[in-house]
């Protein structure tokens, strides 16, 4: 990156009351997305899948991650893998469509073939047309290129750069703080997955999941059943920033019903829901009795898809009688978080006035905002002053 573009970011480095937000160039700069790319995302743990797109053995889903071209594998002792989809031969794309497959996976172009663990098990005439190997061609050395990856409340997690700290000191506060929801969770079925669209940066998305300021006019009917009065600041800096709810009202259907709760919850949970974004890209809700995770997967400067599961403590075919339940359920989510799509890109098209400086965050009401605005503005001069180090 040319110094010269590089933004300033002390404005954002100190108290809430005195922050400004990170400058516009971190919303419409192609060279910061580009930036922020390597500093955020790939020197981190991002989320780029769960693990109920690959649900059995032998299920593969490619994925174009910010260009990165991967696969997510399930193999035969149904453990995920993720795995650099490119064959070691000549780099020809090894799978263009989610699929099973009963054996290996073999490249299109010379068929070399891995198996599910991503080893090289067969070169067909590397040696010449009647030889399948070679002594330069070392089929322990030439496996898939593996990614870091983890899995946790099935929210399949990347470090592209190998960088990070292990993913169990990167999520042990969250995981300390949900303690009594990590349990099994079983998906909704078809209609509890979406995916929505947005004309925004992906830290917008992010940003306004933090806080609960927005409510009673961007949600006014959610904040008539759990009001702004009734929320909570939640902020774990360097990790994870958010809001929760003293009030957390069941959905019931006509007969009454609800669903089932999470077994062993302490009675906090009777009345209390929490939302947190787990940085970088993972927005989290979680209550008595369904939990939810948005995956936030940035396209461009200012393209976003927010892709929506949600989750209940019993297997839906054990509780057929809540199917509708569970499609109202994902309907007013759906309906909620559509609700902000339109201040997001607001806010998109606002980062294009050239005098906008940031902004002024509210002490009382944006600290978990800044929360994240710090985190992204300490990432980025790490991975700056790093550079400059290493030229």
């Amino acid at each position: 990156m040319n110094k010269s573009n590089l933004s300033n970011l002390d404005a954002v480095l100190t108290s809430t009351d005195k922050a400004k937000g990170l400058p516009n160039q971190h919303y419409v700069s192609q060279e910061v997305f580009e930036e922020e790319k390597q500093a955020i995302l790939f020197d981190n743990w991002s989320a780029i899948g769960t693990g109920k797109d690959i649900p059995n053995p032998g299920d593969v889903k490619p994925i174009n991650f910010l260009g990165m071209p991967l696969i997510m594998v399930r193999d035969s002792d149904s453990n995920i893998n993720v795995f650099q989809n490119t064959c070691r031969h000549r780099g020809m794309i090894l799978i263009n469509e989610p699929t099973n497959i009963k054996g290996v996976i073999r490249c299109p172009y010379h068929s070399w073939c891995y198996n599910l663990t991503g080893e090289l098990c067969a070169t067909p005439m590397v040696g010449g047309t009647d030889t399948n190997s070679h002594e330069s061609i070392k089929n322990d050395e030439l496996g898939l290129f593996e990614i870091r990856s983890a899995v946790w409340q099935d929210i399949v997690f990347v470090n592209i750069s190998n960088n990070a700290p292990e993913f169990s000191e990167y999520a042990s506060k969250v995981i300390k703080r949900w303690s009594e929801f990590v349990k099994p969770l079983f998906h909704g079925g078809e209609h509890s997955s979406f995916s929505l669209s947005l004309d925004t940066n992906w830290k917008l998305a992010v940003e306004n999941y933090c806080e609960s300021y927005h409510l009673p006019w961007v949600h006014p009917e959610l904040n008539i059943t759990s009001s702004i009065e009734d929320h909570y600041h939640i902020e774990e800096k360097g990790y994870f920033s958010g809001q929760g709810s003293h009030v957390y009202n069941q959905i019931k259907d006509d007969n009454g019903n609800v669903f089932p709760d999470f077994e062993s919850l302490s009675e906090k949970w009777d009345t209390t829901s929490e939302y947190i974004a787990l940085y970088p890209n993972v927005l989290l809700g979680v209550h008595r009795d369904h939990f939810f995770s948005i995956i936030i997967e940035p396209l461009s400067t200012h393209k976003t898809v927010e892709h929506v599961s949600l989750y209940y403590a019993k297997n839906p075919s054990e509780m057929p009688q809540l199917n509708s339940l569970i499609e109202s359920n994902a309907s007013f989510w759906k309906t909620v978080f559509s609700e902000d799509i339109g201040v997001v890109e607001g806010m998109q098209s606002g980062r294009s006035g050239l005098m906008f400086d940031g902004g002024k965050f509210s002490p009382v009401m944006d600290s978990a905002t800044h929360c994240f605005h710090h985190w992204v503005a300490t990432k980025v001069q790490e991975f700056r002053l790093k550079n400059v180090t290493n030229l």
